[in-house]
């Protein structure tokens, strides 16, 4: 049996922020946010839990558009440097997840093309302390960070709080099932030979 070490550690230190992200793709669940950001942070926790991804973030700074965006920055280069040399894995990862009114639908693609298509209609500016327009730009931004094709949609929903939680289980998920090894598959998962 193969041990796999798909970890990484991201330190993005700039005059706005100061942001350090530890991923282990096969982890367990666990999180640790430390952001200004209770429902950032909540959501964080989310992804982490649902993609059973181990992850410690912490991230301060000037405002909260920068300290999530780095975030989000910083997050996507850790998924992309802990896949390095993983060939095999499935690449594509989708799901479509109720919570109570919402229901979101969240697709992927690891085949290093950056594409964000980022559809949430949120109705408030703020879900708690935490601006929904920064939410949108964190998964714009990891999407282009992590070189990843991502589309997130919400389907149906009054509650934005319901929706934005429903979008970064889904997203967990997703990568869940986009970074599963697939032992059948010999080399990488593209005609072309290269992801």
């Amino acid at each position: 049996m193969v041990v796999r070490m798909r970890r990484a550690l991201v330190k993005r230190e700039t005059r706005e922020t100061s942001v350090s992200v530890e991923l282990n793709l096969d982890g367990t669940g666990s999180c640790e946010a430390n952001t200004p950001f209770s429902f950032f942070n909540h959501m964080l926790s989310q992804l982490a839990f649902h993609g059973l991804m181990d992850l410690r973030v912490t991230a301060s700074g000037d405002l909260s558009h920068h300290v999530i965006e780095d975030t989000g920055i910083a997050l996507g280069e850790a998924l992309k440097r802990s896949l390095e040399g993983e060939g095999n894995i499935a690449r594509y990862g989708y799901a479509i997840i109720p919570m109570d009114d919402a229901l979101v639908l969240v697709s992927l693609d690891l085949g290093g093309r950056a594409y964000p298509s980022i559809v949430l209609g949120f109705r408030r500016e703020v879900i708690d302390d935490t601006p929904t327009e920064d939410l949108v730009h964190f998964l714009r931004s990891f999407a282009v960070s992590a070189r990843m094709n991502l589309h997130a949609y919400r389907l149906m929903g009054e509650n934005d709080h319901h929706v934005a939680e429903a979008v970064f289980k889904a997203l967990g998920l997703s990568l869940r099932a986009a970074t599963r090894v697939d032992e059948r598959r010999k080399g990488v998962a593209s005609t072309k030979g290269v992801l």
